[in-house]
């Protein structure tokens, strides 16, 4: 159901379509439903600038490789009959199309706070349903079967308020797939230039997913094998300025090196499907469902 934004009326109607409680309309911009029009090209929690640089990154750089395939496997995991699903913050959409490609039945949604992101991700996801939006202020209630945020909670303050609009906009008994950087002994200069507002401690996460009505189904690590190598570099910047840190070092990595990392996490990764949960690693996957109402 469509959740008003300005009464707070739920009503089945289309997304687009005015609140028939109070007539609130919802503005759209070449086609893309624009619901936090005051965030469209500036937020304290992420740069917009940086969509440029990591579309030109993505589809060579062995952690956002491995984090789809890791992210693939969880949606057929726990969503194998696919449904609806929606991600916050699809940035330039590469998550979204990695998971459309394997799971063409399922029916996928797409939320950026930039505008800026949502150009690339339209070019990669013709006929996918997009949309400008604040992850604390969710215009859907009981509407999804699944919701993914992916390494956006960290950029967020009132990241329990996004909880519980996750909530609230999923179905009963619908699932919740995280992943956030992990481990605040990990903090350097990367996460200031990031805007991360924290990196996350599993106790911490399970405590929010559980205050915000979740059950928590599967919880591992990641980039676990090459977790020396990540403190090792983070040691070296961590008395770093932001401005003076070249992410291209961390990003942009030689060939040979990349292809190494990336057949790791591969090996990582196969492991984690194979049951295991690694206790430590630079990022945390988490997938949660919805708790149903007891009657």
């Amino acid at each position: 159901m469509k959740s008003c934004l300005s009464c707070n009326a739920q009503a089945d109607i289309p997304a687009t379509a005015p609140c028939a409680t109070c007539g609130a309309t919802v503005v759209l911009r070449d086609g893309v439903a624009i619901y936090a029009p005051e965030y469209t090209d500036e937020s304290d929690g992420f740069k917009a600038e940086y969509f440029d640089e990591l579309v030109k990154l993505e589809d060579r750089n062995f952690w956002f490789r491995a984090r789809n395939r890791l992210l693939i496997w969880a949606f057929g995991r726990f969503m194998p009959k696919g449904g609806s699903f929606l991600e916050i913050g699809c940035g330039n959409g590469f998550v979204l199309r990695g998971l459309r490609t394997a799971y063409p039945e399922a029916r996928f949604s797409g939320s950026e706070i930039f505008l800026n992101g949502l150009q690339f991700a339209r070019q990669r996801l013709p006929g996918v349903d997009l949309m400008q939006m604040d992850g604390r202020h969710i215009p859907f209630a009981a509407h999804f079967d699944g919701i993914g945020a992916f390494d956006v909670l960290e950029h967020i303050d009132q990241d329990e308020e996004v909880l519980a609009q996750i909530h609230a906009a999923l179905k009963p008994g619908g699932h919740l797939f995280l992943t956030v950087p992990q481990h605040m002994w990990l903090w350097s200069a990367m996460d200031d230039l990031a805007c991360h507002v924290r990196r996350y401690t599993a106790a911490e996460l399970n405590s929010k997913l559980a205050a915000a009505g979740f059950d928590v189904q599967r919880s591992t690590s990641f980039v676990f094998f090459l977790l020396p190598a990540m403190l090792a570099a983070r040691l070296v910047k961590r008395n770093v300025a932001p401005e003076d840190v070249d992410t291209s070092t961390e990003l942009d990595l030689h060939p040979v090196l990349n292809a190494v990392f990336y057949v790791i996490m591969r090996l990582e990764i196969l492991l984690i499907r194979l049951g295991v949960s690694w206790p430590l690693g630079g990022s945390r996957l988490m997938v949660a469902t919805k708790r149903k109402p007891t009657v």
